[in-house]
């Protein structure tokens, strides 16, 4: 078990990280570094605060009637919650023996023998894939496509619920037929109950510049209202709900 867990920030009533209104842990540290990266202020793991799970639940606790009323829950975020597994599996199973729905808001970049026991308490996971080309993939994150490609093939072997995030970077990742492939691949995932299609945004470029974070999207636009339907049309037209 392990007695503190270090965490960037808390949001108490979330609404886009999950079924319901969420209670959502950002946890400190991450092993990728995206290029759009909206957080690079919790890329590293030793700032941040230290938490206890009983301090964690306590605040919960006083959450939990919206949870229960809207079908909501706790939701781990980074951050890499998967770089503190075994505490967010200790605080998962807590939280599951409260009857407290739990989601992983992750990259799956980890090994799985890290992520198995925290998988094992948790209700619903949003994977976010960069790309399906591994070059790509790995040009924005700076890490291979590998790990995560285990990740995704874990959670069809458990039949674990999935969400699935893919961020639109116009010149980044929009080349379609890398999202034909990527959707032909996630066909055959019967645990993916939908996936999100998220446009760009720079809202997190003036956290690099007061880091002495070199930022290279600044020139890139957000996606078109167009751009933004042809892609989500390609998940629809593999019968995904988009």
């Amino acid at each position: 078990m392990a007695e503190t867990g270090r965490i960037h920030s808390i949001e108490t009533c979330g609404t886009v990280d999950g079924p319901g209104i969420r209670y959502v842990i950002f946890f400190q540290g991450c092993p990728l570094r995206c290029r759009y990266c909206h957080n690079p202020d919790t890329w590293d793991r030793h700032k941040g605060q230290e938490i206890t799970i009983p301090e964690l639940l306590a605040d919960i606790g006083d959450y939990k009637s919206f949870m229960d009323y809207s079908g909501g829950g706790v939701t781990a975020s980074g951050g890499e919650p998967l770089m503190q597994a075994e505490f967010v599996a200790d605080l998962f199973a807590a939280c599951q023996k409260r009857s407290i729905h739990t989601a992983l808001d992750t990259s799956g970049y980890t090994s799985l023998e890290k992520a198995k026991r925290l998988l094992s308490y948790t209700n619903l996971v949003l994977l976010d894939i960069k790309s399906y080309n591994p070059q790509t993939f790995q040009h924005i994150s700076s890490v291979p496509i590998e790990p995560v490609i285990n990740f995704l093939e874990y959670l069809k072997s458990k039949q674990i619920p999935a969400w699935i995030r893919f961020v639109l970077v116009p010149g980044l990742s929009d080349h379609k037929p890398d999202i034909q492939q990527m959707a032909a691949y996630l066909k055959g995932f019967s645990n993916i109950e939908r996936i999100d299609v998220l446009p760009f945004h720079k809202i997190g470029e003036y956290k690099w510049k007061e880091l002495g974070y070199a930022y290279d999207l600044t020139d890139t636009q957000p996606p078109s209202s167009q751009e933004l339907t042809d892609v989500k049309l390609i998940f629809q037209n593999y019968g995904f709900q988009v």
